[in-house]
């Protein structure tokens, strides 16, 4: 019994072998070309265009906040408990608004990259999607997925190619 199963094994991987050994497979960074693509480059120097003076206010709470924290630290030895407690209080007012902007600004540029991200989708699966028939491949993966690609099959200058026209 164990043997007819196991020539019958043998049997189906024999005439899985060939269709396997015939699948092209080509691969892609999405990331990587999207990102270096002419428009993603324009995105984002117009988000630091944007955001320039969310990302000033952020930097100039950070810096009030550390000139606080130094001051507590070289001076509060020599203060008394009402001037420390009270330099405490702003420093730790600093941090809270240091903290807000700054999730605030986070929150809001992620969401811009996302917007960016799901508008540029529908061109970069035509792009793949003419990779596929170009390179005449049955499939095309995330390099993410791959362990080693040979370089001739690693299709993303291609990709950024098409993405920039």
């Amino acid at each position: 019994m164990s043997r007819m199963i196991t020539l019958l094994a043998a049997a189906l991987m024999a005439v899985s072998l060939p269709a396997f050994a015939e699948t092209r497979i080509g691969v892609v960074d999405l990331r990587q070309a999207l990102f270096s693509s002419d428009e993603a480059k324009a995105f984002s120097e117009t988000l630091q265009k944007d955001f320039a003076g969310e990302e000033a206010r952020v930097r100039e709470a950070q810096e009030a906040a550390r000139k606080l924290q130094e001051r507590l630290q070289k001076d509060g030895a020599m203060m008394n408990e009402t001037e420390r407690n009270e330099l405490s209080g702003q420093f730790q007012q600093k941090v809270q608004e240091f903290n807000m902007l700054k999730q605030r600004l986070d929150n809001t540029v992620a969401q811009r990259k996302q917007q960016f991200l799901e508008s540029a989708r529908p061109e970069v699966d035509a792009a793949v999607k003419e990779l596929l028939e170009e390179n005449d491949l049955d499939l095309i993966l995330p390099s993410e997925a791959v362990v080693y690609v040979k370089p001739e099959m690693n299709l993303t200058s291609q990709l950024l190619e098409k993405l920039n026209r």
